[in-house]
């Protein structure tokens, strides 16, 4: 190996081991890359190499930056955040719950499937993991308790909701991921569509099986009442204002009638009025939604900026011709090769958040998957249909890592807000059937994949 090679080994090897010393993210990302970009430079100096870094590498740095922080794309992320906490505070969720419940009170296991449902409404308009877990946690966890329901399957069902919110449009995750990569929002949006209601759809049907074969797991509540028009329109009104706003939010952008930024100012304003509508918004809900988009958009931009350092020496050490050189390598074949990346992208789920990997890891993998030759039909329509079809076998794969024990951001999300008595080995069973179904639905996009690509090419075709 020549000094580039290992010096691009070195960086990832010391990455991964200051990630377990607690030191943030961003600070280890941008370290890493101003110490390699010296010890580049100094071993041309003083040793002969030519590893092409100098203190240019690092000026460079800053015309990246400037080109972020000008990236109208990105404008959308703080929106959308935004819109995610003041729907959280706007009592959204507690209207739902309480009004469905009524409506699959007579249904064995209607109090999951309602969880599941609040899940995938929360998924479409917040689009925060944790925010959407710990709040169905909370609001849910009692009641199941309460009614008798099996406690891995009121887990499971709680944790697999939750989780949702990473895949199902408008998700923070997909508008960074389409910036990284060069794809249309809105592809990506409206390609995340099916996968994410098949997903629900699995959920809702597993606890519908369970309650069926095993009735005690998913009691029907001794209280419950006839279902009455009352009942329905009691959650009429409680889902409609949400699906309004997810439609104009998400309708602008596949209508084309507005860019992603735009809608999703639309959507901070939307989740507002909805906030009023509900009686739930002062000026102390307003201080803690602002300071909540605050802190979380500078999280992200602060990842931003040492990724972007990070990957800059990377890419000047010719990281990424390493890495492409060793997977199209790989005796796998094409799908081989797929399989195995998204083998190494669920493991990174463990120790890594989505972030870093859209940021680091993903860039690095899209010329590997253009250069495999895959005969994925666009209709014609869609620009680069491969990579869209992979961002989404990615975001199943990152949604999985993140049920799946140990150390699954969701399931320590759970954790923190559950009673005392709940023990990790009661969450950790209750996940494992929903890991199964995600693992489904992950085989079925790689092998169909136009469950991705249909929606978006018939709509803008």
């Amino acid at each position: 190996m020549d000094i580039n090679e290992i010096l691009v080994i070195a960086m990832f090897l010391s990455f991964i081991a200051l990630l377990f010393t607690g030191i943030p993210v961003a600070w280890v990302l941008g370290g890493i890359g101003v110490i390699f970009a010296g010890i580049g430079f100094l071993a041309d100096m003083y040793m002969d190499t030519m590893t092409g870094l100098d203190y240019t590498t690092l000026g460079l740095v800053v015309n990246r930056l400037w080109k972020i922080m000008d990236n109208w794309i990105l404008v959308a992320l703080p929106m959308f955040i935004f819109m995610g906490i003041m729907l959280d505070k706007s009592g959204v969720a507690e209207r739902l719950m309480q009004s469905m419940q009524e409506l699959f009170g007579r249904v064995r296991g209607g109090l999951a499937i309602t969880v599941t449902a609040i899940g995938i409404i929360l998924a479409a308009s917040t689009g925060i993991i944790g925010a959407s877990v710990v709040l169905l946690a909370v609001m849910s966890l009692p009641s199941m308790t309460k009614q008798g329901y099996a406690m891995p399957l009121a887990l499971g069902t709680i944790a697999s909701a939750g989780t949702l919110g990473i895949l199902i449009p408008p998700s923070i995750m997909l508008v960074i991921m389409a910036d990284q990569l060069g794809l249309s929002v809105g592809d990506l949006f409206m390609g995340a569509v099916f996968p994410g209601l098949m997903l629900g759809g699995f959920y809702i049907l597993y606890i519908l099986i369970t309650g069926i074969v095993k009735p005690d797991a998913a009691p029907i509540p001794p209280d419950a009442k006839p279902i009455t028009m009352n009942a329905f329109m009691n959650v009429m009104k409680a889902v409609l204002p949400t699906l309004a706003l997810i439609f104009v939010v998400l309708g602008s952008i596949f209508a084309g009638i507005a860019t992603p930024t735009e809608a999703s100012g639309v959507g901070a304003f939307g989740a507002t009025m909805l906030a009023m509508y509900n009686r739930k918004f002062n000026f102390k809900v307003l201080k803690e939604v602002v300071g909540g988009t605050m802190n979380t958009t500078a999280y992200i931009f602060a990842i931003f900026i040492g990724a972007t350092c990070f990957a800059l020496v990377l890419r000047e050490l010719g990281g990424d011709e390493l890495i492409e050189s060793f997977l199209t390598g790989l005796p796998f074949g094409p799908y081989g090769i797929i399989f195995f990346i998204l083998g190494v992208i669920f493991l990174l789920g463990f120790f890594l958040d989505w972030i870093e990997i859209t940021l680091i890891i993903l860039p690095l993998l899209a010329p590997v998957i253009s250069a495999l030759g895959l005969d994925i039909d666009g209709y014609g329509v869609v620009d680069n249909p491969e990579l869209v079809w992979f961002v989404m076998l990615v975001a199943m794969a990152l949604q999985t890592s993140f049920l799946t024990p140990p150390v699954g951001f969701a399931l320590f999300y759970l954790k923190g807000v559950c009673p005392p008595n709940v023990q990790l080995r009661d969450i950790y069973k209750g996940v494992i059937p929903f890991i199964i179904l995600q693992l489904i639905g992950l085989l079925i996009l790689v092998f169909w994949p136009q469950l991705v690509l249909w929606l978006p090419a018939t709509a803008y075709g």
